[in-house]
């Protein structure tokens, strides 16, 4: 175990996922997060001594600077969907990916991973996106050679996208959503750590891929599909974006008025990038380039939303008792 690769958020939703796929691959993994002790969970990946959480505030260059050196590799996985305190999207997607780049180029850093999003574009009108693409130029600036991966809407058994509304699903007969018409193309979280290693390793030439799994689907398609699973039947109601836009702005003053105590489902922000599709361009290179077959949701989806279900784990055990009284 020679070589050593430091995963900024390597104790998130994604980057636990190619902390894990890196350990396996034989090689030392240093795991960069701002709350070590929340990150422990991730040490039996390896071996003794193999996976190793160390702080790391991605807005600080000595921070960055101590977590860098030795390090033969750096994959980023910082991000946020909602600006909290000092961690907005400038200071985080935009300065503090620029700053991983910039200080692993100059301790002699062979390769990079960034994880963007798709949708990321300097001219977006989403703060959101927007502060993607600035990062991604940021980083191409100090290692032009970095691979970029772009993903759409990401599930896995701990994403906030299907545990989310199958957990709002519980709560009454109706299942409202915002965009109901806007395309997703879900992409499967291991699919993305798979294509992170292929670029660690050198297997992968660098540049911008985006990530989309195998299937297209609205937002009310991806509902229904999630009701289906879990097995309830709830009225899936769309709600117009000009309304969605007053319910964020009204969110928005209560969480200014409660000092960010009280937060809203939804912000501006979201409510702008729900209104455009997030699909994988059709000149955009992406899994099939790097000669990875992307996961459909139907075969992950039931491993973890079961727990959503009426009965829950019993709920097949009371549908096979009907199949007898039958």
């Amino acid at each position: 175990m020679s070589q050593l690769v430091t995963i900024f958020g390597g104790s998130g939703f994604i980057g636990r996922y190619i902390a894990r796929r890196m350990a396996k691959e034989g090689w030392r993994v240093r795991v960069a997060v701002r709350n070590v002790n929340e990150a422990m969970f991730v040490r039996p990946y390896g071996v003794v001594g193999q996976v190793e959480p160390v702080f790391c505030n991605i807005r600080d260059d000595a921070s960055v600077q101590a977590v860098t050196e030795g390090a033969d590799a750096v994959v980023n996985c910082v991000g946020v969907l909602d600006e909290v305190g000092k961690n907005t999207f400038s200071a985080v997607q935009a300065e503090g990916a620029a700053r991983v780049a910039r200080i692993a180029a100059a301790n002699g850093v062979a390769r990079m991973v960034h994880i963007s999003a798709i949708g990321a574009d300097a001219d977006a009108a989403s703060a959101y996106s927007k502060t993607k693409a600035a990062g991604e130029a940021g980083i191409l600036e100090h290692m032009p050679d970095a691979m970029i991966l772009r993903s759409s809407i990401v599930f896995g058994p701990e994403d906030q996208f299907f545990n989310r509304f199958a957990g709002m699903s519980r709560l009454g007969p109706i299942l409202p959503v915002i965009g109901a018409d806007t395309r997703f193309q879900p992409v499967y979280v291991d699919d993305i750590a798979a294509a992170a290693v292929k670029g660690v390793s050198g297997e992968a030439e660098g540049g911008v891929y985006e990530l989309g799994g195998p299937d297209v689907h609205t937002f009310r398609e991806l509902m229904e599909l999630m009701l289906g699973i879990i097995r309830r039947r709830r009225l899936i109601v769309n709600t117009p974006f000009w309304m969605a836009r007053v319910m964020a702005f009204g969110f928005g003053v209560v969480r200014s008025l409660s000092l960010g105590l009280i937060k809203g489902p939804v912000t501006k922000d979201q409510v702008i990038n729900l209104a455009i599709d997030n699909v994988v361009s059709d000149d955009a290179r992406g899994f099939d380039a790097l000669g990875i077959h992307p996961t459909a949701m139907e075969a992950v989806l039931p491993d973890y939303l079961w727990r959503f279900r009426p009965s829950g784990q019993y709920d097949a055990i009371k549908e096979s008792a009907k199949n007898l009284k039958s």
